[in-house]
C-alpha cells in the first residue's frame, strides 16, 4: 500500500522557524524580568558596546573610579534604570512585531495539519474497505478463479477501457463504497515515474468512478493481480498534460494536495484519452457523499461524540482549531451555533467573557479570509477560487468588504492577464486575442458575482462600477496598439468590429456595456477618421494640381475589367456607359480615383460608426467632396477648348448624378436615416450646372 507523508522538508523548516521564535520569546521574558540583566544591557549599550562577555562588575568599578561622588552615581543610576525600561519596552515591540511572523508560520503548519486531518478520515474511510479487499484478492489469487472476470461498472452505464483482450483484472467484490448513481466510466494500465527524477516506479492499472479515481499497483509475482494503492476523489483532483521531451513522452501529471504523480500511457492516442475523460468526468462529477465508515474502525466517532457535548465554553478553542485547519465554514458554523445559544441568555459577566473571546477570533477569521481574497495570493482558477472565502464573508455579515475584496481580486487576474499577452506583430491577431483574454474573464466574473451575490442587490451597483473601469483598462491597452501605433484606418476599423462583436456577448447576461466601449473610444476614433479625411483632401489636391482633363486608357481588358469590378463594389452600377473602345474610359483619372477612395474612406468609417460619432462623419464626407465638386465647377468656368469642356461636362455628370448619390445611399444604409447635409451638396452643385458662368463659390 502507498504510504501518504508529509514532505519532510517543509516540516523541518517550519518547526525550525517555530523553535527559534519560541528560543527568542523566552529570552525576552527573561531579560525584561531580570532587572540586573537588564540593567547590564543598558549599560552596555550606553558604553557604547554590545559585545558578548560583559562583565557588569567591572563596569561598575570603573564606573565608580570615574565619578565625582554620590549624586553623580544616582544620576547614571537613574540612566541605567531609564534605560533598562526602554530596553524592556523595545523587546516587548520586538515580540509583537515577530507575532505576526509567527501567525504567519502558524498558516503554513495549518496547511499540513489540515492536509493530515482530511488524510486521516480518508484512511478511516478505507480501512474497512482495505481489509475486505485484500482478504478477497488473496483468496482469489490462490483459487485462480475466473469468474470474477473484468471489473464491470455499476449503474449500467457504458465504460471505456484499453486493456489487452483476455486480461483479467482481480478485485474483491466490495472494492468501493456503495453510493447511488456511481459507476465506472474509464480504466487502463499506466506506469508511473518519479516526478524528480523521472525513474519509472512501478506499473499501476487506474479505475475512474464518476466520482473518484481508483490506483492499484500490479502484484510483482502474481500476473493479472493488483493491490489497492490510493483513491482520490475528482472535487480534489487537477489534471496536469506534461510536453512531451523524448524519450519522455506520453505523460500526464495527477495534482492532489500536497502530493502529485506523474503517469505514462502506451501512447499518444490513450495519453489523450486520459487527459480529455478525466477532464470531462471532472466536471460532471457527482457530489460526494457523506462517509459513513463502520463504527468499529472509525477511531473519531467518540471524539465527534464529545465534539457534540462541547459546551459553549470550549467554542474559542474550537474556533481556534478551525481557523488554524482553515475550516472556514467549520468556523461559521461554530458562531452561528454560539449566537443561536446565546440570543436568549442574559447578559451575565460570563456571557460577556464568552463574547470578548469569539469577537477576537471573529476578527482573526475575518483577516484570514480577507488575506484569501487579496490579489497578493494566487490569481489561478479564475473567480470560482474565491468563493469560498466570499461565501463566508458574506454569512460574517460582511458582504460590503466580500464584494469589494472580490472585485480588487478579479481587477488584478484582469490586469495581470492582459499583461501577459505577448504582443504580435500582427496588430488584429494581437486584438483577437486581447478582446477573448478580457471579454472572458469579465463574463466569467459576472456570473461568479451573479452567483455569490444573488440575494445582495446593493452591491450590483459596485459590480458596474468595477466593470467601467475594467473596460476602461482594456481600451488602454487597445488604444495603445490601434490608433496610438498609426495603423491604417481599414485595419483599426476591423479592430474596432471585433471588440463590439465581444462586448455584445456580455448581453446573454444581461450587460450592456456597448455605450460604455463607444464612450472611451470616440475621441481615438475621430482623431482616426479626421486624419485619415485630411490625407485623401491631400491627395486629391495634389492630383487635381496635375489634371489635364484626358480620358483614360488602361491598355488591356484585364485592367478595364478590374476596374469595372472596383466600380461596381463602389456602388455603382452603371459604369460601362462611361467606357469606350479599345479600353478607353470616357472619364478622367482623377474623378475615378477620387471615386473610389471616397467610397473606400466610406465604408471603413461606416464600421466604425455609432450614434456619437455622426456629425463627425458627415462634415469630413462634405469636406471631401466639396473639394473634387470645386474643381470639377472651377475647370468648367475657366476652360475654352470646347471639346475639353464637353470633357469635363461627362465628368461633372458622373460625379453628380453617379457618385453623389450613390454617397447618399451608402451613407443612409450605413447610419440609418439620410443626410440632408449631403441632398443639399448636391442640390448646390446642380445650380452651378445650370449657370456654369457663374463666379460663385459653393464654400
Amino acid at each position: 500500500m502507498r504510504n501518504i507523508q508529509v514532505p519532510g522538508k517543509r516540516s523541518q523548516s517550519t518547526n525550525t522557524a517555530l523553535a527559534g521564535h519560541s528560543e527568542e520569546q523566552h529570552r525576552a521574558t527573561s531579560d525584561s524580568s531580570s532587572p540586573t540583566l537588564a540593567a547590564t544591557r543598558c549599560g552596555s549599550m550606553d558604553a557604547g558596546t554590545s559585545r558578548r562577555g560583559f562583565a557588569a562588575g567591572e563596569y561598575v568599578k570603573q564606573l565608580s573610579q570615574q565619578s565625582d561622588g554620590d549624586r553623580d552615581l544616582q544620576e547614571h543610576r537613574q540612566r541605567i534604570q531609564a534605560l533598562s525600561e526602554e530596553t524592556a519596552q523595545s523587546l516587548k515591540r520586538n515580540v509583537y512585531q515577530n507575532y505576526r511572523q509567527f501567525i504567519e508560520t502558524a498558516r503554513e503548519i495549518s496547511y499540513l495539519e489540515s492536509e493530515m486531518y482530511q488524510l486521516s478520515h480518508i484512511l478511516t474511510e478505507q480501512k474497512g474497505i482495505m481489509e475486505a479487499v485484500t482478504q478477497a484478492l488473496l483468496l482469489q489469487a490462490d483459487r485462480d478463479d475466473p469468474a470474477l472476470g473484468d471489473a464491470a461498472p455499476r449503474g449500467g452505464a457504458a465504460a471505456h477501457s484499453h486493456h489487452p483482450p483476455g486480461r483479467r483484472w482481480r478485485a474483491g467484490r466490495d472494492l468501493l463504497p456503495e453510493s447511488p448513481g456511481k459507476y465506472l466510466v474509464y480504466n487502463g494500465d499506466l506506469v508511473e515515474y518519479d516526478a524528480d527524477h523521472m525513474a519509472q516506479i512501478q506499473r499501476v492499472h487506474a479505475f475512474l468512478m464518476n466520482d473518484c479515481l481508483l490506483v492499484a499497483t500490479a502484484l510483482p509475482n502474481r500476473r493479472g493481480a493488483y493491490r489497492y494503492d490510493a483513491l482520490y476523489p475528482l472535487d480534489g483532483l487537477a489534471v496536469v498534460n506534461v510536453k512531451d521531451n523524448p524519450p519522455m513522452k506520453d505523460m500526464f501529471k495527477l495534482l492532489m494536495f500536497p502530493e502529485s504523480r506523474i503517469f505514462q500511457a502506451e501512447n499518444a492516442k490513450i495519453k489523450k484519452e486520459w487527459l480529455e475523460v478525466l477532464e470531462e468526468t471532472n466536471r460532471t462529477a457527482l457530489p460526494r457523499p457523506a462517509p459513513t465508515p463502520p463504527e468499529s474502525t472509525n477511531p473519531f466517532d467518540e471524539d465527534e461524540d464529545e465534539e457534540e457535548e462541547d459546551e459553549p465554553s470550549e467554542l474559542p478553542e474550537d474556533l481556534d482549531v478551525c481557523i488554524a485547519q482553515r475550516d472556514f465554514e467549520g468556523a461559521v458554523d461554530l458562531l452561528d451555533k454560539l449566537n443561536e445559544y446565546l440570543a436568549d441568555k442574559p447578559v451575565s459577566q460570563p456571557v460577556k467573557e464568552l463574547r470578548a473571546k469569539v469577537d477576537e477570533r471573529v476578527r482573526q477569521l475575518t483577516d484570514v479570509l480577507v488575506f484569501e481574497l487579496s490579489p497578493d495570493r494566487s490569481l489561478r482558477g479564475g473567480p470560482r477560487a474565491t468563493r469560498r472565502a466570499v461565501s463566508q464573508l458574506i454569512r460574517l455579515g460582511q458582504s460590503t468588504k466580500a464584494c469589494e475584496l472580490f472585485l480588487k481580486n478579479r481587477a488584478a487576474a484582469v490586469q495581470t492577464a492582459i499583461r501577459q499577452l505577448r504582443i504580435e506583430g500582427a496588430t488584429l491577431l494581437y486584438i483577437h486575442k486581447l478582446c477573448h483574454v478580457f471579454f472572458t474573464s469579465l463574463l466569467e466574473t459576472a456570473r461568479e458575482f451573479e452567483t455569490d451575490f444573488a440575494g445582495n442587490n446593493g452591491c450590483y451597483s459596485a459590480f458596474v462600477v468595477w466593470a467601467r473601469s475594467s473596460m476602461r483598462m482594456f481600451v488602454d491597452a487597445f488604444s495603445k496598439q490601434v490608433f496610438d501605433s498609426k495603423e491604417s484606418l481599414s485595419t483599426a476599423a476591423e479592430c474596432v468590429k471585433v471588440a463590439k462583436e465581444h462586448c455584445k456577448q456580455l448581453s446573454e447576461i444581461g450587460l450592456d456595456l456597448t455605450f460604455i466601449i463607444h464612450a472611451l473610444l470616440v475621441k481615438d476614433i475621430k482623431g482616426a477618421l479626421q486624419s485619415y479625411k485630411d490625407i485623401i483632401i491631400e491627395a486629391t489636391k495634389h492630383r487635381n494640381s496635375e489634371e489635364m482633363w484626358r480620358k483614360m486608357n488602361l491598355m488591356t481588358p484585364e485592367a478595364l475589367g478590374k476596374l469595372r469590378e472596383e466600380m461596381r463594389s463602389c456602388g455603382v452600377g452603371n459604369f460601362d456607359q462611361y467606357t469606350g473602345d479599345d479600353c478607353w474610359v470616357n472619364l478622367s483619372y482623377t474623378v475615378v480615383a477620387f471615386t473610389k477612395q471616397t467610397m473606400a474612406f466610406l465604408e471603413e468609417a461606416l464600421k466604425l460608426y455609432f450614434p456619437e460619432l455622426h456629425m463627425v462623419l458627415l462634415e469630413s464626407l462634405v469636406e471631401i467632396i466639396l473639394v473634387a465638386v470645386q474643381h470639377v465647377d472651377y475647370s468648367l468656368r475657366c476652360e475654352q477648348d470646347p471639346e475639353k469642356k464637353a470633357f469635363i461636362r461627362q465628368n461633372a455628370s458622373f460625379l453628380y448624378e453617379t457618385v453623389l448619390p450613390v454617397v447618399e445611399k451608402r451613407f443612409e444604409e450605413g447610419v440609418g436615416k439620410p443626410a440632408k447635409q449631403l441632398q443639399d451638396l448636391r442640390n448646390a452643385s446642380r445650380l452651378m450646372r445650370v449657370n456654369p458662368e457663374s463666379t460663385t463659390s459653393v464654400v
